[in-house]
């Protein structure tokens, strides 16, 4: 059975792998924010539009931006599709030792570059992983999160006292 594959783009001029979607894919929808190119609207509108159609799904996959993956992850809760998101947006060392990729998933302290990165997005803490990325940027947000989170923490990212 052949996958459905949807594409989002903020506008056309955004948009890459498009042939390369188009060669893998069963059925492939372009969605473009400002409706430059293909379906206007976010990825979100386009599964909900399926759905409507009659279309099913086994299960669904997003990889993309973090808050496109946490919108997509509500709506097939709501819809009942299990989702499998790839949290590598957050990863950068490749061996859970910086404690950037650290997230919540299901209640449980996962790091994505060893404990995934593939997880279950019905129970990743978005907001959580979010707020982390946003602060890991400077240093006073590592030494913050160095203090809150002790020594699960790790602080091997050399940003870190």
């Amino acid at each position: 059975m052949a996958a459905d594959v949807i594409v989002g783009a903020k506008t056309k001029d955004l948009l890459i792998l498009e042939p390369e979607m188009e060669a893998v894919a069963g059925n492939l929808y372009i969605t473009t924010d400002d409706g430059s190119y293909g379906r206007s609207g976010m990825v979100t509108k386009t599964i909900e539009d399926l759905v409507a159609e009659g279309k099913q799904y086994d299960v669904c996959i997003a990889i993309g931006p973090m808050i496109m993956m946490k919108f997509v992850c509500l709506l097939t809760r709501k819809l009942e599709i299990p989702t499998i998101v790839s949290m590598n947006p957050i990863m950068v060392d490749g061996t859970g030792m910086c404690g950037a990729c650290r997230l919540n998933v299901g209640g449980q302290v996962k790091f994505a570059c060893v404990d995934g990165p593939e997880f279950d997005g019905h129970q990743v803490d978005f907001d959580q992983a979010m707020k982390r990325q946003s602060i890991y940027r400077t240093e006073e947000g590592r030494a913050m999160l160095a203090l809150e989170e002790g020594d699960s923490h790790h602080g091997g990212c050399g940003n870190c006292n």
